[in-house]
């Protein structure tokens, strides 16, 4: 998980941007195929892009709060 999170951490806002809406689409695709009760190869796929989407939107969070934090101190 510490690898994966340093991954993240190198790719741009953009790159990120591009995987949560891949990642939205995917999930959406197997919750439609659960829903219409078909069989789905792998259970635990959901689970997994559930939380690399959650750490996805925590880079950016993160990115987005440092970047306010570092323009209010410009401010004082």
């Amino acid at each position: 998980m510490v690898r994966e999170l340093e991954e993240l951490r190198k790719k741009s806002d953009a790159e990120l941007l591009d995987e949560v809406t891949e990642i939205k689409t995917e999930i959406r695709s197997l919750k439609t195929k659960i829903d219409a009760g078909g069989r789905v190869e792998n259970p635990m796929r959901l689970r997994n892009l559930r939380r690399r989407l959650a750490r996805v939107l925590t880079v950016l969070r993160e990115r987005r709060v440092e970047s306010e934090g570092s323009e209010r101190g410009k401010d004082r």
